[in-house]
């Protein structure tokens, strides 16, 4: 009687590896192409005409500026403008314009914030400083824009009303009014990007455009600080602006305060860029 043999030992087969990559590599039909600030201004356009605070901030500076403009313009006679622009109306309204123009700039940043969406937004887009970027061109072109559309539609109603009356050119005040204004607005961006914070980057704006048009009243009362308040007097936004649209014009057409806007703002903007790299999210 022959012994059983014992059952030969199974060669163990390994398990199929289901994370193994396929044997031919495989090509997306959808083209992949490089993200550039291209994309960048188109997502910022998307957004900044996509949100009803860029509406109601816009229409209620158009309103402010062509209504108050219209009724400036209403009252006043054909020789008030022998020897100043047709665009001298709209400096009334601009007055408080400016104020939605820099309550725009914040909100276009720090509302993401504030929502929490810049999260997506960096997610979407890595490069932070091509997001920034991007936010500065669209609101600029958007503010400049309507800005000398509005001062440009103040001097064409004015022009109608008092035609033949004033020989002043008023070409270069729409452009230089609306690049004051509008540079406030980038300023507010700058300040809410730095700040993150809706309420604190408006009224820290608040402040710098109301602050220098206040003090110096005090501070001339002191002799020691009337150099001080001079100069504030000399470059706060109520003055530049007045120069700007020939309202003062022995003390210059408003090129030096003009000047000034830009280099605090640029300073702004450079603060924004490297706090955006070395701050978490």
């Amino acid at each position: 009687m022959s012994t059983p043999q014992p059952p030969m030992p199974q060669q163990a087969v390994a398990a199929p590896n289901w994370q193994a990559a396929p044997g031919t590599s495989y090509t997306s039909p959808i083209p992949v192409t490089p993200t550039h600030l291209g994309h960048a201004l188109n997502s910022e356009w998307t957004k900044i005409k996509s949100v009803r605070s860029t509406m109601w901030t816009l229409g209620t500076f158009l309103l402010l500026v062509v209504g108050i403009g219209f009724l400036v313009a209403a009252q006043t006679t054909n020789e008030d403008f022998t020897d100043v622009p047709y665009t001298i109306p709209a400096f009334f309204g601009l007055m408080l314009g400016q104020i939605c123009l820099i309550t725009l700039g914040v909100l276009v940043v720090s509302s993401e914030y504030g929502t929490g969406m810049i999260r997506t937004t960096f997610t979407a887009s890595p490069q932070r400083h091509r997001v920034l970027t991007a936010k500065l061109i669209i609101f600029f072109a958007v503010a400049f824009v309507v800005s000398a559309f509005a001062i440009g539609f103040v001097g064409l109603i004015t022009s109608g009303m008092h035609s033949s009356s004033s020989n002043v050119s008023w070409g270069g005040t729409v452009i230089m009014g609306s690049l004051y204004v509008s540079l406030l607005g980038v300023l507010a961006l700058a300040v809410g990007s730095m700040l993150r914070h809706s309420a604190g980057a408006i009224t820290t704006m608040l402040g710098v455009v109301l602050v220098p048009a206040i003090m110096p009243a005090f501070l001339m009362m002191s002799d020691s600080m009337r150099t001080i308040g001079e100069k504030m007097q000399e470059y706060n936004a109520p003055n530049a602006l007045a120069r700007i649209f020939r309202l003062d014009t022995e003390s210059g057409h408003g090129g030096a305060q003009l000047g000034l806007l830009a280099g605090v703002t640029a300073a702004a903007i450079v603060g924004a860029f490297v706090l955006l790299e070395r701050r978490d999210v």
